[in-house]
């Protein structure tokens, strides 16, 4: 009988072994690379979709009304259905809208007296300023941010007035007053006589101070017409430009099918 040689066997069954590894090391690394190839896929595929619904979030909500670039030869008016629960208020004929929308127009003042109207707000600021991001002055009643509360700036610094503010500002403030006036009445057809100032108003400061008070919260959503009851009309002044002297604090017309950004400059 032939002896075997064990040592030949067994070095047959090394290289069987060592092949069915090495299978296995390329079906493993295989099953990697579509595994890689699989989350790389997926994870396009979820940056394409959120891509895409920022696209579409973006065009239904930041409709620009009006850019920082633009220079409005006439008003620029957008009509909006009035709402129904409007009717529960009090109706003054003349007065009262008939007809609802927003407008923006850069016809009432000049950047030369923006800016005039800009130092004097600066000038009654300095005297307080409140603690959060949100400071107000109102000429009419006086109201003035300090820290956590209001003062009254005419008695509260009676003597320094006169230092503070000159008749001239007091004119060119009466002066804005009537323009305004006078375009609102053109946009919504209305008779200018009949419309009276109501209150608050104010120049307001706001900056990224946190928010120590409820007044400093500015930027909830909000009709003024349910928050202060005596507004029909309210109008806005911009004294500063957006992206030069500011960033953020857009204004955001909300209705329902979109929102209106207004990319505000001085005088506008």
């Amino acid at each position: 009988m032939a002896v075997q040689r064990r040592g030949n066997v067994k070095s047959a069954d090394t290289s069987t072994i060592e092949k069915k590894i090495k299978r296995g090391m390329a079906q493993r690394q295989a099953s990697s690379y579509r595994g890689y190839s699989a989350l790389l896929l997926a994870l396009l595929c979820t940056c394409a979709l959120l891509t895409w619904l920022w696209s579409v979030w973006t065009n239904d909500i930041m409709d620009t009304m009006v850019s920082r670039g633009e220079v409005l030869t006439q008003p620029r008016v957008f009509m909006v259905q009035c709402l129904e629960d409007y009717q529960k208020y009090k109706h003054f004929p003349g007065c009262t809208p008939t007809k609802c929308g927003r407008a923006v127009s850069d016809s009432v003042a000049t950047t030369d007296e923006a800016q005039i109207l800009k130092r004097i707000a600066e000038r009654g600021l300095a005297l307080g300023g409140s603690d959060g991001g949100a400071s107000i002055l109102d000429l009419h009643s006086g109201a003035l941010s300090m820290g956590k509360k209001f003062v009254n700036i005419y008695s509260y610094f009676s003597d320094q007035i006169r230092d503070i503010f000159t008749e001239e500002d007091f004119e060119l403030y009466r002066a804005m007053r009537g323009r305004i006036q006078k375009v609102i009445a053109e946009t919504f057809g209305l008779d200018s006589s009949k419309l009276f100032l109501t209150k608050p108003t104010f120049f307001s400061r706001i900056n990224s101070t946190s928010a120590k008070t409820t007044h400093d919260e500015y930027w909830h959503p909000h009709i003024d017409k349910v928050t202060y009851g005596s507004f029909d009309y309210t109008s806005l002044l911009y004294l500063t430009d957006y992206g030069v002297d500011f960033g953020g604090g857009r204004f955001i017309f909300m209705d329902p099918d979109s929102n209106r950004t207004v990319e505000p400059r001085a005088g506008q």
